[in-house]
């Protein structure tokens, strides 16, 4: 199994970016895939999850500036980032849960990871 995040980068203030994150290796109808970050010295933080059928779920600093999608088709699970912030800067990591035990915020239920991709904001 393998989950490759890419997309990550630098920007500044109020800057996008378009994060992916492409699986392989499972079945991924079976999973749901979400998005955490960890930022140096700090905790991971989960940040949004997709299920199968397309259901989405936010932290609260994520809603209303992110968008979490899936193409099923390619195995593939998006994040739109937008308006970004100082605060964001960390590395992003996608993680797969199997389906049928909802979301969770927690990584120690999450059974797949990606390796992260690095998103900078400056100021």
């Amino acid at each position: 199994v393998q989950l490759q995040a890419f997309g990550g980068g630098s920007v500044q203030y109020g800057g996008s970016l378009k994060l992916s994150c492409a699986a392989s290796g499972l079945t991924f109808s079976q999973y749901t895939v979400g998005w955490f970050r960890q930022a140096p010295e700090k905790q991971r933080e989960w940040v949004a999850a997709v299920t199968y059928g397309g259901s989405a779920n936010y932290a609260a600093t994520a809603k209303g500036r992110f968008t979490i999608a899936r193409d099923n088709a390619k195995n593939t699970v998006f994040l739109d980032l937008a308006s970004l912030r100082p605060e964001d800067t960390a590395t992003y990591y996608c993680a797969a849960r199997r389906r049928g035990f909802g979301f969770s915020r927690l990584p120690g239920d999450h059974r797949y990871w990606g390796q992260g991709t690095q998103v900078t904001v400056s100021s």
